[in-house]
């Protein structure tokens, strides 16, 4: 080795340690550039849940550079954390009206506190839902449809799980109530009410048979195998839309729009409508 080295002059060997240099910090910055993942946080509705995570295996295998990161929850829990400060990059509520609380365009009558947490031009609507009357296994009260379940909330003995009021799945069972003239306050006072946090909260109840019925959207009954015996009508509820929109906290805003490009797309649009939702096309 030592007359190896010998034989070779000083320039040869100071070409051959710059190359040996620089060959290694080639590597070192490739490593560390296909190390550096870009982290886009979505807070989406919890019933979301199942479609998201699907949709996050298929994302993050086309995009080796993307991790997903998610937060799911009752839509009026996320609009709190994002005015609060939260890190978030988009948003997926399960109604309009808490995205509308976070957007400036949307009115002071909708928006009263005038926040402005939406970035121009990145909402518009992604999917809708349908609100359904799920029941246990074996539907032990013989429950068939909203109209059937308001005459048992007067007269019998049944016990309905909700979500809360600041629920997007709570506000439209609360429409439902209404269309059909109950009194909610009286019922949960009666003790044929019990309400859950979130759509996911009363899916369980359902599903455990710890209550005798329960209202939740089409999607969560068929990820948890429930069986629906009705779906409300716009007249008692309206629509459910899902309103999606990139914040304007956001760090990586070309990662938010190329993803939520993707939501829109033939790929997540198949896994979306595989548990029950509708696509909505936008021009």
């Amino acid at each position: 080795m030592k007359d190896w080295v010998k034989q070779m002059n000083f320039k040869t060997l100071t070409a051959v340690f710059l190359l040996l240099t620089s060959t290694l910090a080639a590597t070192k910055a490739s490593a560390a550039e296909s190390g550096a993942k870009t982290e886009l946080i979505v807070f989406a509705a919890a019933s979301m849940t199942e479609t998201m995570t699907k949709i996050k295996e298929f994302y993050e295998a086309m995009h080796p550079d993307v991790n997903l990161v998610y937060n799911f929850d009752s839509s009026g829990t996320l609009k709190t954390q994002i005015q609060e400060g939260a890190a978030c990059d988009i948003f997926i509520s399960a109604a309009p009206k808490q995205m509308n609380q976070l957007d400036a365009a949307a009115g002071k009558e909708a928006n009263p506190d005038g926040l402005d947490f939406v970035a121009d031009g990145t909402r518009f609507n992604l999917l809708e839902n349908k609100v359904t009357l799920a029941v246990p296994e074996g539907n032990p009260k013989n429950i068939t449809s909203f109209e059937q379940l308001a005459k048992l909330l007067t007269d019998g003995n049944v016990l309905l799980a909700m979500g809360n009021s600041d629920v997007p799945v709570g506000q439209y069972t609360q429409k439902i109530l209404a269309h059909f003239k109950l009194d909610e306050a009286k019922l949960a006072s009666d003790g044929k009410i019990t309400y859950g946090t979130n759509v996911k909260e009363v899916t369980t109840q359902v599903a455990e048979g710890s209550v005798d019925c329960g209202v939740i959207y089409a999607t969560d009954a068929f990820s948890a195998g429930l069986t629906v015996v009705d779906s409300a009508t716009p007249e008692m509820c309206g629509q459910v839309i899902y309103p999606a929109a990139i914040m304007k906290n956001s760090r990586h805003m070309d990662a938010a729009k190329d993803f939520l490009k993707y939501l829109t797309g033939d790929a997540a649009s198949s896994v979306f409508t595989g548990v029950g939702f509708t696509t909505i096309q936008n021009s």
